[in-house]
């Protein structure tokens, strides 16, 4: 063994990572039914094991600093696999239900792995899933129709995952130009309102003067992308899910920033199941 490293302390990396998804090690302490002290000394631990500081204070947040996000990625795989060990030593299999539901962008992308891999983990668990646009999901949530919900934000606060660059959409980039050169209203293929993305594009949009029209509206993501493919306008995305036959053109329109990935949990914290479906999304997610 290489006696310049020592073994990462599991206990601590387990209050970093909750730490880190609850946007408070107060919160997470409370959850791993420890003091805040005791866990600030882990976090302490951590740092000097590294011998790099994890965390920056942020306003009245800790933010990760470079290194922190790197070992945030590690630390969840590490305690996920020791879980794992843990359960397949002691023959236990998780039972119950975990539902889940995805924004659709998600569906294509995220969806079919995170599936497939917790299945081959816990196969005694019965999985639902629900593909469906933000609001529907955090309703879910709320009313306990769902344990997880996986959403775009606004904002990177709470309960945000990752943030993706929005870029803007269009079946080729000659009819980008095109439209611009004749100086009509630029069309938009959109969801119905209320959306998010569609928000974001419009204050875009009117920020750079450039004139626009709603010319295609769809319930789903599929007849949206079906509307940009036939030429009926563009719209405002991320890359996740983003069909081969789409092009991308970030250069003659406005930046209309980045948009957070979030994941909600509804009140059950404590239920095994559900928090390992949760370690698995955010491991699919991070990498």
């Amino acid at each position: 063994m290489d006696k310049r490293f020592s073994a990462l302390d599991l206990d601590a990396l387990r209050s970093f990572v909750e730490g880190i998804q609850s946007a408070s090690f107060a919160v997470a302490a409370d959850r791993l039914c420890r003091s805040t002290s005791a866990v600030s000394a882990q976090l302490k631990k951590l740092e000097q094991q590294c011998g790099v500081a994890l965390t920056v204070k942020q306003g009245r947040t800790l933010a990760l600093t470079p290194e922190g996000e790197i070992l945030l990625s590690y630390a969840r795989r590490m305690l996920a696999l020791n879980d794992e060990a843990l359960r397949a030593i002691k023959g236990e299999q998780l039972q119950g239900e975990v539902r889940l539901g995805m924004q659709e962008d998600f569906g294509e992308s995220v969806m079919p792995q995170v599936l497939g891999d917790f299945n081959r983990q816990h196969p005694e668990l019965r999985l639902t899933a629900r593909v469906e646009r933000n609001q529907p999901l955090l309703r879910g949530v709320a009313v306990n129709e769902l344990d997880l919900a996986l959403v775009w934000q606004e904002g990177r606060e709470g309960n945000c995952v990752r943030s993706e660059p929005l870029a803007w959409i269009c079946r080729s980039r000659e009819d980008v130009e095109a439209l611009l050169q004749r100086g009509e209203p630029l069309p938009l293929v959109m969801f119905d309102a209320p959306c998010l993305l569609r928000s974001r594009a419009i204050a875009a949009l009117d920020s750079a003067g450039i004139p626009w029209r709603i010319d295609f509206t769809s319930h789903s993501l599929s007849g949206l992308w079906a509307g940009v493919s036939a030429g009926l306008g563009i719209t405002l995305r991320t890359r996740i899910g983003l069909p081969e036959t789409l092009q991308i053109d970030n250069r003659l329109l406005p930046n209309a920033g980045e948009l957070g990935i979030a994941l909600h949990q509804g009140d059950d914290t404590a239920d095994t199941a559900i928090s390992s479906m949760k370690a698995l999304i955010l491991r699919t997610l991070n990498g």
